[in-house]
């Protein structure tokens, strides 16, 4: 039986964030202006071309699961690769920093530069809408973040974890980590995160947290030519 994280992007779509969904029972992709994610229920031809007639002209999706990518006819491959699939299925560290603030909407923009400058994945100025996200402002410009992205029943996903490059070091990255972690641990679910396979420091760091490999996760952006 498959897990639940194997396709985690249909499996938020069709569950915790089935509100954000465009599709339907073969194929699923969020609003484009809340992620760029999109998934299929299998890999079988139906499911595919669900997929392909979600995507319009010189669009871009992004698909994350366990078994090997099939493309959908009419989009090809931009990017290509594998990512680890991490979970903290057991206590982390207590952290307690007074710094530490929750992000609203007044802050979109400031967050939208800070991952425009970081590039800590796929980020959008509807980011919020997925799940809270906290972060850390120095002389009131935000500085670090770290939130919540997909989730699944019992799951929820560590996103967006950044840190301006002039504060790399001060440990604000780990900071934020623990603390949306421990968020989540704290409504009773399990945090997890993604990271690509080649990105060792953020997958050393995230194991010194308290994170396990759960799987290898295969990652490909999807563009339908014009």
């Amino acid at each position: 039986m498959k897990h639940v994280l194997d396709r985690p992007v249909w499996s938020a779509l069709e569950t915790r964030h089935r509100a954000f969904a465009q599709g339907g029972k073969l194929a699923r992709r969020y609003s484009p202006s809340i992620a760029l994610f999109a998934a299929t229920a299998a890999d079988d031809a139906e499911s595919l071309r669900a997929l392909s007639d979600l995507v319009d002209p010189s669009e871009s999706v992004i698909m994350l699961q366990a078994d090997a990518i099939v493309l959908p006819t009419g989009l090809s491959a931009t990017l290509s690769a594998t990512a680890v699939q991490m979970l903290a299925d057991a206590p982390v560290q207590a952290v307690s920093d007074e710094r530490v603030q929750r992000l609203t909407h007044d802050d979109v923009a400031e967050m939208l530069a800070l991952a425009t400058l970081t590039k800590p994945g796929p980020f959008t100025s509807g980011a919020l809408s997925l799940g809270d996200f906290w972060g850390v402002k120095v002389e009131g410009r935000l500085v670090a973040m770290a939130g919540e992205r997909m989730k699944q029943p019992g799951y929820s996903e560590l996103s967006g974890v950044c840190s301006h490059p002039e504060f790399r070091g001060a440990g604000l990255g780990r900071l934020l980590s623990v603390f949306v972690a421990n968020q989540i641990l704290a409504r009773g679910e399990i945090p997890y995160l993604h990271a690509y396979a080649t990105n060792t420091g953020a997958i050393k760091l995230y194991e010194s947290i308290g994170f396990r490999l759960r799987s290898t996760i295969n990652v490909a952006v999807a563009q339908r030519a014009r």
